[in-house]
């Protein structure tokens, strides 16, 4: 039986990075995701639903959104069927509040600004609680300094670094950031 992990994201525009890693810092499985079908818009709060009528930016955000959920599950039954039985929970950044209809966060200027993130990282933490894994929220600004303690090391980038070495590309900040995630996130779950 393989070891469990949880799936550590991050999130971006329309598509993430995921890495699922165990609390020891163990690479178990990575792969980049489209969250929103090819046909449609990726940042409709922030950008097409702005020159669009209220009522039709509306109608655009809720088929990306479904999109979104369509797809965040699509996403997640592929990595439990790479990992069966190991997959111990997700998580993902924190999510700012916003206002509470798609109106208002299309008409806001600081909530079209993070709306779309928000709408994907929740159609991700959606996607996991229908499969009955629990989501952990996490902070960017605290993940690393987590992962480091989780792990015992002071230095997470030499961690990474060798990791990388073993692995090979891709490889980068958002790699880091969603291992970083899921160690600490590992790491909360046995405490």
């Amino acid at each position: 039986m393989s070891r469990g992990g949880i799936i550590g994201v991050s999130d971006h525009g329309g598509w993430a990075v995921l890495v699922t890693a165990d609390g020891n810092g163990t690479l178990l499985d990575r792969l980049c995701v489209e969250l929103v079908d090819e046909r449609l818009p990726k940042i409709p709060h922030h950008s097409e639903g702005q020159v669009l009528p209220l009522d039709e930016a509306i109608e655009l955000v809720e088929r990306v959104r479904a999109s979104a959920e369509r797809r965040a599950k699509l996403v997640l039954d592929a990595v439990a069927m790479a990992l069966p039985g190991c997959i111990l929970g997700i998580a993902v950044r924190q999510c700012p509040e916003l206002p509470a209809t798609i109106a208002e966060r299309i008409t806001n200027y600081r909530a079209r600004n993070v709306a779309d993130w928000v709408m994907y990282r929740k159609a991700l933490a959606a996607g996991a609680g229908a499969r009955g894994w629990p989501v952990h929220w996490y902070d960017p600004w605290q993940v690393y300094d987590m992962a480091s303690k989780a792990l015992g090391v002071e230095n997470l980038d030499a961690h990474f670094a060798q990791l990388r070495r073993s692995v090979g590309p891709p490889w980068g900040q958002d790699h880091k950031m969603a291992m970083a995630a899921a160690i600490a996130a590992m790491n909360a779950r046995s405490m």
